[in-house]
């Protein structure tokens, strides 16, 4: 798995209740796949309410990070209504330890 790819998901309308019902079940995902995860958590808007989620994998092509994402039990839930993969390549930053060039 040599590539990154950003994935970032829009809830739908009233989809919160769903992510919290599939909470746990969604959390043990992640940690089956923590492995294959850079980062990832919730996106929120500016009162704390859920509006997506933004995720960087590891993955050996925009099919494979996208099967990750279709094992999720909130895939599976239909709580997205938009869903952004990209390859992703991390030039500079704290996590990449000040810049890549």
């Amino acid at each position: 798995m040599s590539k990154f790819f950003a994935i970032i998901t829009r809830d739908k309308p009233g989809a919160k209740a769903t992510r919290m019902e599939k909470l746990k079940e969604h959390l043990a995902h992640v940690e089956a796949g923590l492995d294959r995860l850079a980062v990832a958590g919730p996106l929120r808007d500016a009162e704390g309410n859920f509006v997506g989620s933004l995720l960087v994998v590891k993955a050996d092509s925009e099919a494979d990070a996208r099967a990750l994402l279709e094992a999720d039990p909130y895939y599976k839930a239909d709580i997205w209504s938009d869903i952004q993969i990209s390859e992703f390549n991390a030039a500079a930053g704290d996590w990449v330890g000040g810049k890549t060039w």
